[in-house]
C-alpha cells in the first residue's frame, strides 16, 4: 500500500505544523525525505572544511591563493560541461532508484580513494591532489543535491510540493547546521585528524541512499497511483538537457538566472577567502597553521551561516511563501544580497564581510534553496533530470567560472582592491533581481498553462 493512503497520528502532523500543513499519510514519506537531505548535507559538510584546508596548501608557481580558489572553479564548470550529458544519457537508460544508487555509490568509493591519497597517510604529498579534491567536491555536491531535488520533484505534484518543500529543505539546513557543528567537534574536541572526515562522511551518505531507495519504493506518487515508477526510466528518451533549456523559455530565464545568482555568491566566496588569507599571512603563520587556520575560520563561518539558514528555514519560509507566494520566496535572496554588499561598500573588513555573508549565504540556503525547488513544480519529469540538473550544476559552475574571470581580470589587469570587486557584485546583483523577477511571470504563466507531460 502507497504511504500517501496510510493514515498518520495527529501528534506528528501538530508538530510539524509549526514548518508547514502536513495532512493525513504525508508524515512518514515526507520525514523520509528529510532526514534523506539531512544525512547528505552532513555529509557534504563533513567534507567542505576538508576541502578549503586542503586548498590552502595547494601551491601553484604564480599564482596568489585567490586564483588558485577561482581558477579551481572555473575548472569545474569545464568538466560538469561534458559530465552532464553523459548523465543525461543515464537518466533514460537506468531506472530511478538505480540511478539514485548507482551515482552515490561512486561518489562514496571516490571518497574512499581521496582518504587513502590524503597527504601523510599513504605518501607524503599527492601533487595537485588538493586542487583534484576542490574540482571533486564541487562536483559531487551540486550533484548529488540536484539528483535528490529532482527526486522529490518528481514524487510530489505543484500543491504538496509547495507545502512540503520547506520542511524537506529543513533537512538540508539541518544537516549542514549537524555536519559543520559535528566536523568541528571531531576535529577539535576529539582531535580526529581534519582529513579523516573523508572516512566519517561515508556513513550518513550510504544510511541517505538506502533510505531514498525506499522512499522511491513505497513514498508518494506525482500522479497518484500505485505503480512503481522508480522501476522506470527516470526520464524519456526525447531530447538532450541543453536542447530542453534552449527551447524553452521558463528553462532559459532559470539557466541564467541561476547562472547570475552564483557568479554573485563566487565573487563574494572569493573576497571572504581572500581576506582570510591576507590575515593569517599577517600573523606569519606557516603552511600547517595556515591550514589549520583557514579550516577553523570556515567551520565556525559555516555554522553561524547553517544556524541562520536552520532558524530561517524552520521559522520563515512556509510563512514567507504563504502571505507572498513563489514571487517572495524569489526575490527575498537578491534584495538581502544587495543590503549585504551595500554594508560590504562601506566597510570591507574581514567582520563586516563575513557579517553580510553569513546573512547571505543562510538566506540562500533557506529561502532560496527552497525557491529553486519549488519552481520546477510545474515542469515536466524529463525537465526534472535532465534541464534540472544541467541547471544544477552545470549554470552554477559557469557562474563560478566568471567569478574566476573576475579575479583574473580584476588582479592581473585592472589590479583593483576589494571595494570594486564588491561594487561590480552590486551591477551583478542587479540583473540577478531582474531576471527573478521574469522567472516569477513565466512560472505564474506555466500554472495557467501547465506542460503536457510526455512520458511517465
Amino acid at each position: 500500500m502507497s504511504l500517501s493512503t496510510t493514515s498518520s497520528p495527529s501528534w506528528p502532523r501538530r508538530l510539524l505544523g509549526v514548518v508547514t500543513e502536513v495532512r493525513p499519510g504525508e508524515v512518514v514519506p515526507a520525514l523520509t525525505l528529510f532526514t534523506t537531505i539531512f544525512l547528505v548535507l552532513c555529509a557534504y559538510y563533513f567534507i567542505k572544511p576538508v576541502r578549503e584546508g586542503w586548498l590552502s596548501i595547494s601551491v601553484i608557481a604564480g599564482l596568489s591563493k585567490i586564483e588558485v580558489k577561482a581558477y579551481s572553479s572555473f575548472a569545474q564548470s569545464l568538466l560538469l560541461f561534458a559530465v552532464i550529458p553523459f548523465y543525461a544519457r543515464l537518466t533514460t537508460r537506468w531506472f530511478r532508484r538505480d540511478l539514485i544508487s548507482r551515482v552515490g555509490l561512486f561518489f562514496t568509493v571516490n571518497l574512499l580513494l581521496f582518504w587513502l591519497l590524503h597527504p601523510g597517510f599513504l605518501f607524503q604529498l599527492v601533487p595537485y591532489l588538493g586542487l583534484v579534491f576542490y574540482l571533486w567536491t564541487g562536483i559531487f555536491a551540486v550533484t548529488l543535491v540536484a539528483q535528490f531535488w529532482s527526486f522529490a520533484a518528481d514524487l510530489y505534484d505543484e500543491e504538496r510540493g509547495k507545502r512540503l518543500f520547506p520542511l524537506i529543505a529543513l533537512g538540508a539546513s539541518s544537516g549542514a547546521v549537524v555536519g559543520s557543528w559535528l566536523g568541528e567537534i571531531m576535529v577539535k574536541d576529539l582531535a580526529i585528524e581534519t582529513f579523516h572526515l573523508l572516512l566519517v562522511a561515508c556513513v550518513p551518505l550510504l544510511l541517505a541512499l538506502m533510505l531514498a531507495r525506499w522512499v522511491d519504493r513505497h513514498g508518494v506518487s506525482k500522479n497518484h497511483s500505485g505503480t512503481d515508477t522508480g522501476a522506470h526510466a527516470a526520464a524519456p528518451d526525447t531530447a538532450g538537457a541543453y536542447g530542453l533549456i534552449m527551447r524553452t523559455r521558463y528553462l532559459r530565464l532559470t539557466a541564467l538566472m541561476v547562472f547570475a545568482m552564483f557568479w554573485v555568491m563566487t565573487n563574494g566566496e572569493n573576497i571572504l577567502f581572500a581576506l582570510v588569507q591576507r590575515a593569517l599571512e599577517t600573523e606569519g603563520l606557516d603552511a600547517a597553521a595556515t591550514k589549520a587556520g583557514t579550516t577553523a575560520f570556515y567551520s565556525n563561518l559555516y555554522f553561524w551561516v547553517n544556524l541562520t539558514g536552520l532558524l530561517l528555514q524552520a521559522f520563515v519560509v512556509s510563512r514567507l511563501q504563504r502571505w507572498g507566494g513563489f514571487g517572495a520566496l524569489m526575490l527575498t535572496p537578491p534584495l538581502v544580497s544587495l543590503v549585504g554588499y551595500g554594508a560590504m561598500a562601506s566597510e570591507s573588513a574581514l567582520a563586516v564581510v563575513t557579517a553580510a555573508k553569513t546573512a547571505e549565504n543562510g538566506t540562500n540556503y533557506s529561502v532560496n534553496n527552497t525557491a529553486r525547488q519549488v519552481l520546477w513544480l510545474p515542469t515536466t519529469r524529463e525537465m526534472i533530470y535532465k534541464a534540472k540538473a544541467a541547471i544544477d550544476t552545470l549554470c552554477v559552475r559557469l557562474g563560478d567560472g566568471l567569478a574566476a574571470l573576475t579575479v583574473l581580470i580584476g588582479t592581473r589587469v585592472l589590479n583593483i582592491e576589494a571595494v570594486s570587486f564588491i561594487l561590480f557584485n552590486m551591477l551583478l546583483i542587479g540583473a540577478w533581481l531582474t531576471l527573478a523577477i521574469l522567472v516569477v511571470r513565466e512560472h505564474k504563466r506555466l500554472l495557467d498553462h501547465p506542460l503536457p507531460e510526455i512520458s511517465k
